[in-house]
């Protein structure tokens, strides 16, 4: 089994001493990657839960670079120490609260943190407080509290802060100083002097007018830096000069006479000065001082990082990295730096030039689309032969995706040029999107949305490839190809260079490749066009497949199926009919199965005889995705379970899931096997050619792998048939429930399957008779009497079990 798409960004990257490698919190895990050739090395297994933050123990001397120790937090409130090297888990601390940040002073030359006598360990942690008050969760979740890390336990009654959230904790370079933003205040600890006797901390606040976002400290001075939602950045200068003060007598001092002595800075806030600084037109995310103290880097929507010289306020850009900037991490090299992107993107900088040398590029992570002509496959593509997945980016392309490897292929398509700006909203939609079955073409459809009720129209997109480097150049652009309606549907010829695009106007249209024989500067050029058009009694076209041989056209109009000879475009047939329209259609591989889905009020899954134009069986089911094998009658379905049956059980039957996989063979209504996943809602799901290299000795190579893909992103990849998957499976064959029939097997056949053939030979090895069992006819079955068996299976075993077994003997 082999799971990936996970987020590289939920939390700020670290680099080891060396600064060759790079540790990012993907989901459960920390991936460690290579600086130099961004690929990933090894990583880090173990949390129950998303991993929230990574700690990287500094080297103490130029010799001990080579140390690669660790500390990383969880959601499964646990704190784990690991050695990255091998990788293996050194120690764990259980503290069971979710944690979301830590920082441990001590690590970063703080020699007070640790305590002198015992030796032990201080971090201080943000957790979320999931205690219950009255029977409901208590109003105020964050807390900010110490942690003994030597004795694997909280300090007793150290409660630093409580927050409405959860907060990210902010320390110094030294070690001296951490803190936190809370809405429109920044609070700043000081780091305790002998851990033993003080288990508090010293604590200062600082006022603002608008909600701050991010902070930073100076390495050097005693100077803050916070970015807020309008673009401001705020530098306070000599912060915590009262309250931190050695001398008794100037912590006692509360105030100043007078407030121009502090330029800046609001009411009785404890810092020299506080000065601004304005470029960014929407709030800041990434925010960091140089080593040296001598710049500071901030980023945010805009997708650009700007760099502030703070002596001469002088500002230097990378423009154009595409996405809002998160995170800024300096490394141990200063030479090497690190920028993470919303795009799921971490960006390897050639410091000072600022020069992008690496790009780690995980899965594109979802967006909100508008509502247009959306398409039924949620936005998926796949190329089952190379295991690839094609998926719809916020920027107007298309990212692909290697399942097997965890990776980005090749460069984003661009489907049409878009320069990214900040709270720009999107003017085109990719609504679906086909690829070939040997990965090489590629049709996208697109709606242009009207600005102020102009300028709206429908583009239908063909792209070629080489099968090499999956480097997609555009072919044909066809605008209005439905006229003004919109397209519901792509479908590509299994064997030829044909396509099927179905519309909400009431027609579907065959387009043919002209087979790219021309010639243009030494390259192949092709163009497609119109090859004939189709309509059925003037229904909306919503649903489009060909058949394995690509010899019949299923086409759905609204509720009924209609079958077509895609070579002559003659209606052949017409299968009836759904309660609701139906949205995506697939044959079974290349059996005489037909697999349709309907949703609405009254979704449904159908399965359809093609030879004899009848309903086979189906199923009262909400299916979110549908994926079909090539060459075996067999199809899986995601269901999503309903909210009504999720209440009629408890929190941990399914225990947060909230879709179904269905893995069906087409001619057996009862599923081979069901998995339950997370956020069913918006995946996807396909079956895809397994490689070699991932088959293990107990699998067998012919079997076609499965993916799901969440609404999130993730996915998992496994073979439906191996003994790892028969392991994770909730219900094998014939063990299932929850489902609502309506055709096919019913009774008991449906419940148990078929009954075995009863054997009615006596056994004449027997050497002694036996005994009838008392009233044996109650245990031969227990259930409704219209389930019962028929007679003539019952007979045999009723009247053996009444008779006395005897043996013959011969004189």
């Amino acid at each position: 089994m082999i799971t990936g798409g996970k987020s590289y960004v939920s939390a700020p990257p670290a680099f080891s001493n060396d600064a060759k490698r790079l540790l990012v919190c993907t989901g459960y895990s920390v991936s460690i990657f290579s600086t130099s050739t961004g690929l990933q090395i090894t990583s880090l297994e173990g949390h129950k839960a998303s991993v929230t933050s990574v700690t990287v123990v500094p080297a103490s001397s130029a010799a001990s670079k080579i140390l690669c120790f660790c500390w990383t937090t969880s959601l499964d409130g646990t704190i784990r120490y690991w050695d990255f090297s091998i990788p293996e888990l050194m120690k764990t601390v259980d503290i069971r609260l979710p944690v979301y940040s830590m920082v441990i002073p001590s690590l970063l030359g703080q020699p007070l943190e640790r305590d002198a006598k015992s030796g032990d360990l201080f971090a201080y942690v943000s957790v979320e407080n999931i205690g219950v008050k009255d029977g409901k969760p208590v109003p105020v979740r964050g807390q900010i509290l110490k942690c003994n890390l030597t004795k694997s336990r909280l300090a007793a009654g150290v409660i630093l802060a409580e927050t409405q959230q959860p907060e990210y904790l902010t320390i110094s370079s030294s070690g001296s100083f951490f803190g936190i933003r809370n809405k429109r205040k920044i609070h700043v600890w000081k780091v305790p002097i002998g851990q033993s006797k003080n288990l508090g901390a010293k604590r200062i606040t600082l006022h603002h007018t608008k909600d701050l976002t991010v902070l930073a400290f100076h390495p050097t001075q005693r100077m803050v830096a916070a970015g807020d939602v309008t673009g401001r950045i705020l530098i306070w200068r000599g912060f915590g000069n009262r309250t931190f003060a050695v001398s008794g007598e100037e912590a006692g001092k509360k105030s100043f006479d007078s407030d121009e002595d502090r330029p800046g800075v609001r009411g009785n806030d404890d810092a020299d000065s506080c000065s601004t600084r304005h470029w960014h037109p929407t709030e800041v995310f990434a925010l960091s001082f140089s080593s040296d103290g001598a710049y500071l880097y901030s980023g945010g929507k805009e997708g650009v990082l700007v760099v502030w010289q703070l002596d001469t306020e002088k500002r230097k850009y990378l423009p154009r990295i595409g996405s809002p900037l998160l995170y800024f991490t300096d490394s141990p090299d200063p030479l090497l730096a690190s920028v993470s992107c919303a795009d799921n993107q971490i960006h390897l900088l050639k410091m000072p030039s600022m020069e992008i040398l690496k790009s780690i590029s995980g899965i594109k992570l979802p967006c909100s689309f508008p509502d247009v002509c959306q398409g039924s496959n949620n936005g998926f593509a796949f190329d089952q032969n190379d295991g690839l997945v094609a998926l719809r980016s916020e920027n107007y392309s298309i990212q692909f995706y290697s399942l097997f490897d965890d990776c980005g292929v090749c460069e984003q398509v661009q489907i049409c040029e878009r320069n990214h700006q900040p709270g720009e909203e999107l003017t085109v939609v990719i609504t679906s999107v086909a690829l070939s079955l040997d990965g090489s073409l590629m049709t996208t459809a697109e709606v242009r949305i009207p600005e102020g009720g102009i300028g709206g129209f429908i583009c239908l997109k063909f792209w070629d490839s080489e099968l090499e480097n999956k480097k997609f150049s555009l072919s044909t652009v066809v605008y209005e190809p439905h006229r003004d309606a919109g397209i519901s549907a792509l479908a590509f010829h299994p064997n030829r260079r044909m396509v099927v695009s179905t519309s909400y106007g009431g027609d579907f249209k065959m387009w043919v490749c002209n087979g790219g024989l021309q010639k243009v500067q030494g390259e192949k050029s092709s163009s497609w066009m119109c090859h004939s058009v189709g309509s059925y009694k003037k229904k909306s076209m919503t649903a489009a497949a060909f058949s394995a041989d690509g010899s019949v056209l299923a086409v759905a109009a609204e509720t009924v199926i209609t079958l077509w000879d895609p070579e002559q475009n003659i209606l052949v047939a017409v299968i009836g009919e759904t309660l609701t329209p139906i949205v995506n259609l697939s044959f079974a591989g290349d059996s005489e199965f037909l697999v349709s889905v309907s949703q609405g009020s009254k979704p449904q899954l159908s399965v359809w005889i093609v030879s004899k134009l009848s309903l086979s069986w189906s199923y009262k089911l909400h299916i979110e995705a549908l994926a079909c094998a090539v060459d075996k009658s067999s199809f899986a379905v995601l269901a999503l379970i309903p909210e009504s049956v999720q209440l009629q059980f408890s929190d941990s039957t399914f225990q947060g899931r909230d879709g179904m996989i269905l893995h069906f063979n087409a001619n057996d209504p009862v599923p081979l096997s069901t998995w339950s996943v997370r956020k069913a809602q918006g995946g996807g799901l396909a079956f895809l050619r397994s490689k070699k290299s991932y088959i293990s000795s107990d699998e067998k190579s012919g079997h076609p792998w499965l993916v799901c893909i969440n609404g999130d992103h993730e996915y998992t990849l496994f073979d439906p048939s191996g003994k790892e998957a028969q392991e994770l499976s909730l219900t094998k064959q014939g063990n299932y429930h929850a489902l609502e029939e309506t055709g096919g097997k019913f009774g008991y056949e449906a419940i148990y399957g078929e009954l075995p053939e009863f054997e009615s030979k006596m056994d004449q090895t027997l050497s002694a008779p036996s005994v009838p069992s008392q009233r044996p006819w109650e245990t031969i079955f227990s259930g409704s009497s219209h389930e019962l068996p028929p007679l003539t299976k019952l007979c045999s075993s009723f009247l053996e079990s009444l008779l006395e077994r005897r043996t013959v003997t011969t004189e």
